[in-house]
């Protein structure tokens, strides 16, 4: 081998070393962690639980940015631009990752190429919920009286484009029936909307539906995960209930910029996991209507590529647009 070529080869050695040591420091300063919504909502509480106690595992502070602002996106970006070094990390939710890529016709990230995929920590299933007044008493119910009158029942979600819009619109193309879709200004409204009689049905998350099905002022038709959740488990799945094939669920991961360092984020997926199988934390989780996960990197990338395949193929049919 000649010199130039020995040098080169010592360079990638070197640069390769210095790669491996910078992963095993990891960390040696402050994390930032994005939630890509306001605070007070799900998103920032499952990201307060999980800071604190990822700053015990990593022996660095992990500080909770809020940066709210087009579903997500304005976050989602912000970390997609991010050194990828590790010390900025995202909170991603179905809007940002999975949804807007099939919805917006300029958006500044590519979602599967431009983060690393580091944890899937929850997942909680979304409910199909009707007025009391509303003459169904299930699935199969709904079914057949949204055939018998197309086009005059409805459901009310947080907003267009929203996930539970999207998980209307997959139940109205796997059940084959016309119900219209009213755009709300957030979830509480919807729900509001639902109780008052306003509207009909909402597509909904579980533990916001689910009070208000146990007070009586809203019926649970069927919710939205494979199996039965521990949560509510005398709900059936509307899966089981008359929709083979329907799943909607939302689900919210960590993930840091795409280049970074593999070591950089097994040792965050670490920190991540252990938190994740706590048996304090499941709990907390549990009494919110979330499962807790706390997956391997390569189990969160195969979750969304799966997720980021099924929303755009449920947008493509349905005709949603928002620009």
């Amino acid at each position: 081998m000649n010199k130039p070529a020995l040098l080169m080869t010592g360079a990638l050695l070197a640069l390769g070393g210095h790669t491996a040591v910078n992963a095993q420091a990891f960390p040696t300063k402050p994390i930032r962690f994005v939630v890509p919504f306001a605070p007070g909502g799900g998103t920032d509480f499952l990201a307060r639980l999980i800071a604190p106690r990822l700053s015990d595992s990593l022996g660095q502070f992990v500080i909770v940015d809020n940066r709210p602002g087009a579903g997500g996106v304005i976050g989602a970006e912000l970390v997609a631009k991010a050194p990828a070094d590790g010390y900025t990390i995202l909170l991603g939710s179905p809007g940002s990752m999975s949804i807007s890529p099939h919805l917006l016709s300029k958006i500044p990230y590519n979602s599967l190429r431009d983060f690393k995929p580091i944890a899937l920590a929850t997942a909680s299933p979304f409910a199909l919920t009707a007025n009391p007044a509303v003459p169904v008493k299930s699935v199969k119910d709904l079914i057949a009286l949204a055939k018998a009158r197309p086009g005059t029942l409805n459901f009310g979600t947080a907003g267009s484009g929203a996930t539970g819009h999207i998980a209307g619109e997959q139940f109205k193309l796997l059940a084959g029936v016309n119900i219209v879709h009213v755009p709300f200004k957030g979830s509480a409204a919807a729900t509001t909307a639902a109780i008052s009689g306003e509207i009909q049905l909402t597509f909904e998350n579980l533990p916001v539906a689910l009070p208000h099905a146990r007070s009586g002022k809203l019926k649970i038709l069927g919710i939205g995960s494979v199996e039965r959740s521990p949560l509510a488990p005398e709900f059936p799945t509307i899966r089981e209930a008359g929709v083979p094939g329907y799943e909607a669920v939302t689900a919210f991961g960590v993930l840091a910029p795409g280049k970074t360092p593999q070591g950089v984020a097994q040792r965050l997926n670490q920190g991540i996991a252990k938190i994740m199988h706590n048996p304090e934390v499941r709990d907390v989780l549990a009494s919110r209507g979330m499962r807790s996960i706390g997956s391997t990197p390569e189990q969160y990338a195969q979750f969304l590529r799966r997720e980021f395949d099924k929303y755009g193929e449920i947008i493509r049919k349905a005709g949603i647009k928002l620009d």
